[in-house]
């Protein structure tokens, strides 16, 4: 019975189409539905830093924009600009750097450490949480 449902499942799968394989008006629907605005984004970036940073402890100068709508891909999709400086492995800091996080679904879709002009008009506020994160 497991195997069945997974062999229905595997069958489904390869029936299904990618973005590039829809017409230009069925790509934007499909992109623009990911469109969800992303609630828990502030307390979902802190824990996926938790996790990609070396040390995540001891974090300075860390803040963060609100959620804005920007193009990305074959459309718009959410983005937030997080700036922060980080410790580095040898101790001392690394310096502060503008960080751009794309959500899709209302969830952290990709985390681009070059955020080069993505941020540059970006309205950054205090973010406190990721300045006290632990290990």
């Amino acid at each position: 019975m497991r195997r069945s449902v997974l062999l229905l499942a595997l069958a489904l799968a390869a029936c299904g189409k990618t973005l590039d394989e829809l017409s230009s008006e069925q790509r934007r629907a499909t992109w623009t539905a990911g469109n969800v605005y992303p609630a828990d984004y502030r307390a979902e970036l802190v824990a996926h830093l938790r996790t990609y940073l070396n040390d995540p402890t001891g974090i300075r100068e860390a803040a963060i924009s609100e959620p804005a709508l920007k193009p990305v891909g074959y459309g718009d999709r959410y983005v937030v600009c997080v700036r922060f400086n980080p410790k580095r492995g040898g101790g001392g800091y690394a310096g502060l750097k503008d960080h751009l996080v794309v959500y899709a679904g209302g969830k952290l879709d990709r985390y681009i450490e070059a955020a080069g002009e993505n941020c540059k008009d970006a309205a950054y506020a205090a973010f406190p949480e990721l300045e006290r994160l632990t290990r």
